[in-house]
């Protein structure tokens, strides 16, 4: 403890002793006056007749610093906590149970769009299957009547020859023609013609059974195709195209392409 006294003496120096009470070195100290402020006045026995104040001091003990409070008790939550061996309540039981499978199908059919958009992507675009093939009953067809389709952004003509018309196609002069060809060359069955109906002038469509030939008629520009798809009057060059074909199932069904 310090005990501090001041007699009103400013600009004197003040002497100041530490002693102890055990086996501890003493320390002495010799301070300003005026950094002493506003203490008591000093006893005669604390004065001496050279302007100087002594101040005494004693340690009593030895001071510790707590760094770890190990006595402290922490809170006891366990009362609070649910026993993990013990059954829990059915009902809570049956909403997780609940919630889980609710989760479970958002998150199968969420992977299910998304693999199907993804697999859609993987499909042949409109103007790939537009180049794809095409299968044809013939069944379908009634002999003399013709099916008209659409192929490859084009019509298709598909026409169900009677034996008359057969007949009248292997009579025509082959090399008057302006685009030769026999009726063998354009149709390998001789039954059913397959050709695309595009009129090979400006591309427009012929009518079908008319004209002077008993075939195909443009009414555009006045083209006469006869009963094989052979330019025979009228300003187109070539005949209509025959498209590559073949016959499946003994002659039942034809896919073109």
């Amino acid at each position: 403890m310090y005990s501090l006294r001041n007699s009103g003496v400013v600009g004197k120096l003040l002497s100041v002793t530490s002693t102890t009470l055990g086996p501890r070195t003493t320390a002495s100290a010799v301070i300003p006056l005026s950094n002493a402020v506003s203490a008591a006045p000093l006893s005669k026995h604390e004065f001496n007749g050279s302007g100087k104040m002594r101040m005494t001091s004693t340690t009593l003990g030895k001071t510790s610093v707590r760094y770890l409070h190990n006595d402290v008790v922490a809170p006891d939550f366990s009362a609070y906590k649910r026993d993990e061996k013990t059954a829990g309540d059915p009902s809570r039981r049956a909403f997780t149970y609940l919630f889980a499978g609710s989760a479970t199908m958002l998150g199968a059919a969420s992977v299910k769009n998304g693999l199907m958009d993804f697999l859609a992507s993987w499909s042949a675009s409109a103007d790939v299957l537009a180049l794809a093939k095409i299968e044809v009953d013939l069944t379908a067809i009634p002999e003399g009547k013709n099916l008209a389709l659409k192929w490859r952004g084009k019509p298709l003509v598909i026409r169900h020859r009677t034996a008359a018309e057969i007949e009248e196609a292997n009579s025509v002069d082959v090399p008057s023609l302006r685009d030769p060809e026999t009726d063998a060359d354009r149709a390998s069955v001789p039954e059913y013609l397959v050709m695309i109906g595009v009129c090979t002038h400006l591309g427009c469509i012929p009518v079908g059974e008319a004209g002077d030939y008993g075939g195909w008629f443009c009414p555009c520009h006045g083209s006469h195709y006869d009963i094989s798809g052979r330019i025979r009057k009228g300003p187109a060059p070539l005949n209509m195209e025959v498209p590559p074909y073949e016959f499946i199932e003994d002659g039942a069904k034809v896919v073109v392409g």
